[in-house]
């Protein structure tokens, strides 16, 4: 049985709870089970007659009441066996909000609210929102759940191929949303060395270290009554990651070197173009935590019908009617797989209004659709090259890999030394399909 210290009360985060709120099991043997919360006090175990009863053989009869108070919930271990977990501490009793996952037995149970997944809700009539843009049912999908989160206090994890808008979805979820008035601080951990980002995501004292002269708020403390978003969290370097779920669950940072808690008041809006749940080094609790609602953003090749739409939504920007280009380049550039997305295509319909038509032909040349080449990636920022680079590698690898083992995703995750789930993911990603 674990003997970590239990705590007796963690301190709220502070925020209101959603109007309706659910109990999920996302790990252990009952995954996908609910439990709808409204005001009122339920019973978490596995003997007959708990409102949740779980066939997890590490749970106690009664393992957990649950508390739907007016300004949280409130976990109360009811003595059991093998004790209840949150954020890696044991406790009795615990205040939590939606994000928060507690841990009994082998089984995880994460606080959400009520508000559907993209595809679970009608599609929106709007054919943008903020700066994202798409009239395809995918994006319109997208936009529904957008407007739906833009309301709430709820964290956001935003995840896609690079290219694919994540940073305008962000802008688009402070700018609609109650935090509008107050700041948006971005905090792109892929453009920060490792070593520092302790000290510019939660600040520092004076004397801290070597240089550090006087005292400094971090991202967090900055973007207070506002919204931090941040970028390409996976890069996130492991011993920081109990640092940032603390930060999410309590509200609250420490600068390093420093002895007292600072509380925050902040939405915190994630991005990556990885798959979070497959990183081995991505702490689970911390992405269940991010991932309050989860937002997928589809690579353009799955959405081609708002090639058109998007072009002319870049002309529109430089200033240029839609006739600045010709019917033969559009045809070049709706044929194209843009492994880019809808950066790459911004880019090259720059290209072709500054340097005529044969920058299209040029852009495209001995392109496959969803392939990126390096020519094609050497006027890029050097973190988007590589990202293209690798994303380039991992589909011509996966596509060898299979037809090596006929499409046998056990013999090709045997094969190339990765979980067979992870290998189901990246062919996914790419979008892989065995031959007829």
């Amino acid at each position: 049985m674990n003997q970590s210290p239990k705590t007796d009360v963690l301190t709220p985060s502070g925020k209101a709870a959603p109007v309706a709120l659910k109990l999920v099991v996302v790990e252990g043997p009952d995954h996908g089970a609910e439990l709808v919360l409204s005001p009122g006090t339920y019973r978490i175990g596995k003997e007959d007659g708990n409102d949740l009863v779980l066939k997890d053989s590490a749970v106690s009869r009664l393992h957990l009441s649950v508390a739907v108070l007016e300004g949280g919930v409130r976990f109360t271990d009811e003595g059991s066996t093998n004790g209840s977990f949150c954020a890696g501490m044991r406790f009795s009793m615990v205040e939590a909000s939606a994000g928060s996952t507690v841990r009994i037995g082998r089984s995880v149970l994460k606080l959400l609210p009520q508000a559907e997944r993209a595809g679970a809700l009608k599609p929106s009539s709007r054919h943008s929102f903020g700066k994202l843009v798409g009239q395809s049912l995918r994006m319109r999908e997208v936009f529904a759940l957008l407007e739906k989160v833009a309301a709430s206090d709820s964290d956001v994890l935003v995840q896609g191929e690079t290219g694919t808008g994540k940073d305008l979805c962000a802008q688009a979820l402070h700018a609609q949303g109650r935090r509008a008035k107050g700041p948006l601080v971005v905090f792109d951990l892929a453009a920060v060395a490792p070593t520092l980002i302790e000290s510019e995501l939660f600040g520092h004292v004076k004397g801290a270290f070597t240089g550090a002269q006087g005292d400094r708020d971090g991202a967090f403390v900055r973007a207070h009554g506002g919204t931090l978003f941040l970028d390409e969290v996976g890069e996130l370097p492991p011993e920081l990651q109990p640092r940032l779920l603390r930060a999410l669950e309590q509200r609250q940072v420490k600068p390093l070197g420093g002895n007292e808690y600072r509380k925050v008041d902040v939405r915190v809006i994630a991005a990556t173009h990885r798959s979070l749940e497959a990183h081995s080094t991505f702490r689970r609790d911390l992405f269940h935590r991010l991932a309050v609602v989860q937002v997928e953003l589809p690579p353009l090749r799955e959405r081609p019908d708002d090639i058109p739409l998007l072009i002319d939504n870049v002309l529109e920007q430089l200033g240029r009617p839609a006739s600045a280009l010709t019917p033969e380049t559009r045809a070049i550039l709706c044929d194209y797989g843009w492994p880019g997305n809808v950066r790459e295509l911004r880019n090259v319909v720059e290209r072709v209004v500054t340097l005529g038509a044969d920058a299209a032909l040029d852009a495209t040349k001995g392109a496959q659709p969803g392939r990126a080449s390096l020519p094609a990636g050497r006027d890029l920022p050097f973190k988007e090259a590589k990202e293209r680079i690798v994303e380039s590698f991992e589909r011509d690898y996966l596509e060898q890999l299979l037809r090596k083992c006929d499409w046998n995703l056990s013999k090709a995750s045997r094969e190339a030394g990765i979980a067979r789930f992870y290998l189901r993911q990246l062919v996914k990603k790419h979008g892989l399909e065995k031959p007829e």
